[in-house]
């Protein structure tokens, strides 16, 4: 005979098996979200950070303190502290030239990428065309094409139409294998919207950009701004398409730091406040859009 376990008045009994695992899950949340727990997190995030902050302490010192000890000195000697470095980086022509060409690659690569894909996402999910499923499957099959494969014919593509080492066609290759993913991504979030919602705004006389515009655009907020963290920060990493793609004047600010090391490798002065910049800009924009990025990424998690 099983044994139950005590209920409520008016409800089944529980049998105890099932009392006694709830209270071992309950028991287990507790502890998880204890405070020393808690502390262990701090501690392996703040380890993380380590080579972060190693980076921004050696940009802050002189090149013969780098040489002569490690960056942790600064703590027991803090006069070791300078902005030097970044002064003779900003008079640095290449990495000045390279950060702004950076900037121009990488915002343009990712608004095109999260308004194209929008519009995309959007008609995949709800709006009625001839081969509209197997236009979808041939989308979501170019996310398995590697980005090596089409370097070559797109760089001789490029070079007949006077576009190869020039800006705009850096954006253009972005752009155009940031697509594939962004329409995956938000043809999927937009195909959850409520169709009685929409319908609702088209009986109150809203055409497809308007629905678009002030329908779906808003709803999709969490989807689009991940969406636009994951392009920015490929982008603004990337240095193979760029080593392919640019030349000098173009070059953004992961090749000329790369062109710095390979020309003059003791120049660890203009190199480590060039890198800590290089870095700290895409973990702003993360840090900015945290809240966004983490409702995109958990976005239909729950109902």
């Amino acid at each position: 005979m099983t044994a139950r376990a005590e209920s409520p008045a008016g409800t089944a009994p529980v049998p105890e098996a099932v009392a006694a695992e709830r209270s071992l899950g309950a028991r287990l949340a507790e502890a998880v979200s204890g405070g020393a727990v808690r502390v262990f997190l701090i501690v392996v995030g703040l380890f993380w950070l380590v080579p972060s902050i190693g980076l921004l302490l050696s940009s802050l010192r002189a090149p013969e303190d780098m040489s002569a000890s490690g960056w942790w000195t600064v703590f027991s000697k803090p006069a070791q502290l300078t902005l030097g470095s970044y002064r003779k980086l900003l008079e640095n022509g290449d990495i000045t030239d390279s950060l702004v060409n950076t900037v121009l690659i990488t915002v343009p690569a990712t608004l095109l990428v999260v308004l194209v894909g929008s519009l995309a996402g959007y008609a995949f999910a709800w709006m009625e065309f001839p081969g509209r499923d197997w236009w979808f499957l041939a989308v979501v099959g170019l996310l398995v094409v590697p980005v090596q494969v089409a370097l070559i014919p797109i760089a001789e593509l490029f070079g007949k139409l006077g576009l190869f080492g020039t800006i705009f066609g850096v954006i253009l290759f972005h752009t155009g294998y940031g697509l594939p993913f962004a329409v995956f991504l938000l043809r999927n979030f937009f195909a959850e919207i409520p169709r009685e919602l929409l319908e609702a705004a088209r009986l109150d006389g809203a055409g497809e950009l308007r629905l678009f515009a002030r329908v779906v655009m808003p709803l999709g907020g969490p989807a689009i701004a991940s969406l636009g963290i994951f392009q920015f920060l490929w982008v603004w990493n990337d240095m193979l398409v760029a080593l392919v793609f640019t030349k000098s004047g173009t070059q953004p600010i992961t090749v000329a730091l790369q062109t710095q090391v390979r020309q003059f490798g003791n120049n660890i002065d203009v190199l480590a406040p060039g890198a800590f910049i290089s870095m700290v800009i895409p973990l702003a924009v993360f840090f900015a859009f945290q809240r966004q990025f983490v409702s995109g990424v958990m976005a239909g998690a729950v109902k």
